[in-house]
């Protein structure tokens, strides 16, 4: 795979490739396919989808909750391993505000484990090119997961307002 990243709308046929993409990265909480294939065609309006070759090699699954229209949560971001350090995670967060600034969304927001200093980076670095505020607090703590399932807290990231 080398040709040029082309960002989309993801369909209901990039369901399984999306799945596989987020078990291999071994770092991603890992859904069933079939919430893949969901989030592929419910979701598609507020996810994107980077393909090289026609292939899927890269995504983000967001939605935006009724209760607040202006907000969309940033669920996965995963790029498959032979497309990493080449800049592809911020091509496609970029890609999803662009689209979804015009529809009135005005706030990112996404979940991350303390530990994982890379997505932090990609959420700071973010905001850093859009000139948006950062703010972050505790959203989970290990206690709010079901007894028996391991799982570190989860601190809410929040970015905006952003602009056009």
């Amino acid at each position: 795979m080398s040709g040029k990243h082309l960002i989309e709308s993801p369909t209901k046929a990039d369901g399984a490739a999306l799945w596989r993409i987020a078990r291999d990265s071994q770092k991603l909480d890992l859904n069933s396919p079939y919430a893949y294939l969901l989030w592929c065609r419910d979701f598609a309006e507020t996810s994107v989808v980077a393909r090289v070759d026609g292939e899927p090699v890269g995504f983000v699954i967001a939605y935006r909750r009724p209760s607040a229209p202006d907000v969309a949560l940033v669920w996965q971001v995963a790029v498959d391993a032979s497309q990493r350090g080449k800049g592809l995670a911020g091509q496609l967060l970029d890609g999803l505000y662009t689209r979804l600034v015009g529809e009135g969304v005005r706030y990112l927001e996404t979940t991350i484990t303390p530990d994982n200093a890379a997505s932090i980076r990609l959420f700071e670095s973010f905001a850093k090119r859009w000139n948006a505020d950062l703010e972050h607090r505790r959203l989970f703590e290990v206690a709010d997961f079901p007894q028996g399932e391991a799982h570190e807290p989860e601190d809410l990231y929040r970015i905006g307002p952003l602009r056009r």
